[in-house]
């Protein structure tokens, strides 16, 4: 293995991805005077679109599953991929204070395969309950042109979520302020980010099959855990009205996510929980530095709530009610959208 792998060694490079996301944002906003109905009010660059209609903001929010797909295709295990797509969607689409409530999906195969397709619709349908949304279509196609692999099991998954603003009041991460604290709820794993780095590093090293030593299943088990869905506390804290100023879904790009918050102000994250299981398994094996692993994948913390302090117990309790660990893990400073975290020991700029 290359000494200090990083993410762009294996063909991803961050900061390119985020240039032609800029471009495309540019481009496309010209399309946002076009609409017959309604207003756009937030477009390219947040956790999803906005549309205010008469008396209703929608949220709009499209993404897939990435090269995971490849690690369910090598264990012919295709029943919960679906609940990556769906995780990947409505965990954005609830930063902007949305409760979803449509999905469609679109999978693209390599060949016809009714058995495989039933199975990604299993789990599509438990990402919908845990969501409580329905999903209310979809398309399939066959693409042996484009779908490459030695698997014929090969395949996309890639989905879009609908959602309603609850109250009509987005949430945009505008009322950031220095004093609020970061709140970070556990993540299941790798979630569906970063599997490129994950799948070269493990898989060079290990089969599908194999155990290792900072893991409790096998390797194959380990990289196809689902994504938790953070839908239901969310939306609870917000029908309490728990004052919240920032939602955040950490996914590519690791917690330097929360800049598309707010870049008037500096995150600063001091209390992060310690490098375990697949995260401390992939760092020792690919000998990867710590600003690598934090700029790539969650770190085990899978969503972040910015509040006030006054608000920290409640949210707290809201997450713990639904199973899910939630602790303060950084505070908001006076800054520029600088984004810091304290590993080992050290501050470093992220």
């Amino acid at each position: 293995m290359t000494k200090g792998i990083t993410y762009r060694d294996v063909g991803i490079d961050i900061g390119s991805i985020h240039r032609g996301q800029k471009s495309i944002g540019e481009i496309i906003s010209v399309t946002h005077k076009m609409l017959a109905v309604g207003k756009v009010t937030s477009g390219f660059g947040h956790y999803a679109g906005l549309i205010k209609l008469t008396n209703q903001t929608i949220a709009l929010h499209a993404d897939g599953v990435g090269t995971k797909v490849i690690v369910a295709q090598m264990m012919n295990k295709f029943n919960t991929v679906g609940i990556d797509c769906v995780a990947m969607n409505v965990n954005d689409v609830i930063c902007v204070g949305a409760q979803p409530v449509a999905f469609i999906d679109y999978i693209a195969l390599r060949h016809p395969n009714e058995w495989l397709l039933q199975e990604v619709a299993r789990g599509l349908v438990k990402g919908a309950q845990q969501s409580k949304m329905a999903i209310v279509g979809g398309e399939t196609a066959v693409l042996q042109d484009i779908i490459a692999g030695d698997c014929e099991n090969a395949f996309d998954l890639a989905g879009m979520v609908m959602g309603v603003v609850r109250g009509n009041k987005p949430i945009l991460g505008d009322i950031i302020k220095p004093g609020d604290i970061i709140l970070g709820v556990e993540s299941s794993g790798l979630h569906s980010n970063g599997y490129t780095l994950a799948r070269k590093v493990l898989l060079s090293k290990y089969s599908i099959y194999d155990n290792a030593d900072h893991l409790v299943q096998t390797v194959g088990e380990e990289l196809l855990i689902p994504t938790r869905i953070y839908v239901r506390p969310v939306i609870e804290i917000l029908k309490k009205r728990i004052r919240v100023h920032g939602l955040a879904n950490i996914t590519g790009g690791g917690l330097t996510k929360l800049r598309r918050l707010n870049s008037q102000v500096r995150y600063v994250f001091d209390n992060l929980p310690p490098v375990t299981g697949v995260f401390k398994q992939i760092q020792v094996d690919g000998n990867i530095d710590n600003k690598e692993m934090y700029r790539t994948f969650n770190m085990g913390v899978g969503f972040c709530v910015v509040a006030s302090k006054a608000s920290t117990d409640d949210i707290i309790g809201v997450f713990e009610k639904h199973n899910m660990r939630c602790k303060v893990v950084g505070k908001i400073e006076k800054g520029k959208g600088e984004v810091t975290a304290t590993i080992d020991g050290r501050r470093e700029a992220l």
